[in-house]
């Protein structure tokens, strides 16, 4: 079972209402690539698994942080924040206390193992407690509708935004492979890491959110060899499981499509555009340009350092690739103030 993402993601996400901030160039929304097609199933074998199932891995404690959950009745629906195939966001207001949340509905009603894996699934985010991610607070299953109570992040995603300044685009990175090291660290994987699940709040800080394709390693609720996320920005190996042997390590993938985003930003468009796949929005060739094409880079008027930072990102070969605690260290983000980007324009109305 996966939960597919509709969390700031989607024509009709939070970043469809922000505001441009000054220090950002705004730029026409390309032509939305709708790239989560299923892929062609093998005949199962024991030489034919993509991934082989890891050793049992026990789950991460929970938070110290955790709260009790607010009581669905004290929550006042505001304005719907997005939507998605999957459900809908509401900003929700919680009446006690006037704070601000953001409510996913799931839509659909499911069957007792299905609702298992999903409150398992969420459990396993409420343990999640790191400033760089996107906190769940718990969730409602009531009249079999499954909702879920997740932090509110007033800027909306980062989809559409270009940071041309190498300073600020070195803070977005720091934020988010911060959390990225925690959640690796945690064996938790995204798997699904793009623009659209990058939120920023107006205090500038930018946080991982979507956890909805974000697996345990452990395989708890189903190995990392299901394909989920967004095609576009999945690393070579997933896509073909030919490359690399067949072996898939999910936090290598994750710093793929941390680096596809990373170049995203400061191009200003999406990396494996035209030049390597020779047809806009032809998936298929998009998948060919991904895992064969010469690799996207930073123009030659970038710094060495941004050059390098994307070059320790995208790598076919997955073990070239730096970890998330790697890049921290790289100069690219070392060099550049410790203090978040000043992003508090894009707060939502």
């Amino acid at each position: 079972m996966t939960l597919r993402p509709v969390f700031g993601s989607g024509s009709g996400s939070e970043s469809a209402h922000s505001t441009q901030p000054s220090h950002t160039q705004a730029r026409p929304r390309r032509r939305q690539q709708n790239l989560t097609l299923p892929f062609p199933q093998r005949e199962p074998s024991p030489s034919a698994l993509a991934v082989p199932l890891p050793l049992p891995l026990p789950l991460p404690p929970p938070s110290s942080a955790s709260s009790p959950v607010p009581a669905l009745d004290d929550l006042d629906r505001v304005s719907r924040a997005g939507s998605g195939a999957g459900g809908t966001v509401w900003k929700t207001r919680h009446r006690p206390t006037n704070r601000l949340y953001a409510l996913k509905v799931i839509h659909g009603h499911h069957d007792e193992d299905i609702r298992r894996q999903i409150c398992r699934e969420i459990d396993i985010l409420r343990a999640v407690d790191s400033r760089f991610v996107v906190r769940c607070h718990g969730f409602y299953d009531r009249g079999g509708e499954i909702q879920i109570l997740l932090e509110y992040m007033d800027g909306g995603s980062l989809e559409g935004r270009r940071f041309a300044d190498e300073s600020k685009l070195a803070g977005v990175a720091r934020q988010v492979l911060s959390g990225l090291a925690y959640l690796h660290r945690r064996r938790i994987v995204h798997r699904d890491i793009k623009p659209s699940n990058l939120l920023v709040n107006g205090r500038g800080e930018v946080k991982i959110a979507d956890f909805g394709v974000g697996r345990i390693l452990a395989g708890t609720i189903e190995p990392c060899n299901s394909s989920v996320g967004t095609i576009a920005y999945m690393s070579p190996e997933r896509i073909n499981t030919d490359l690399n042997e067949g072996f898939y390590d999910g936090r290598a993938g994750d710093i793929w499509s941390f680096g596809a985003s990373i170049l995203e930003f400061y191009l200003g468009r999406f990396p494996f555009g035209e030049e390597q796949t020779g047809r806009q929005g032809d998936w298929a060739s998009l998948m060919v340009a991904i895992c064969y094409a010469p690799l996207p880079a930073p123009p030659s008027t970038a710094s060495p350092e941004l050059r390098s930072f994307i070059a320790s990102c995208l790598q076919r070969e997955p073990g070239r690739r730096l970890t998330a605690e790697q890049l921290l260290r790289h100069p690219f983000v070392t060099q550049a103030a410790t203090v978040p980007p000043d992003l508090s324009s894009l707060r939502l109305d």
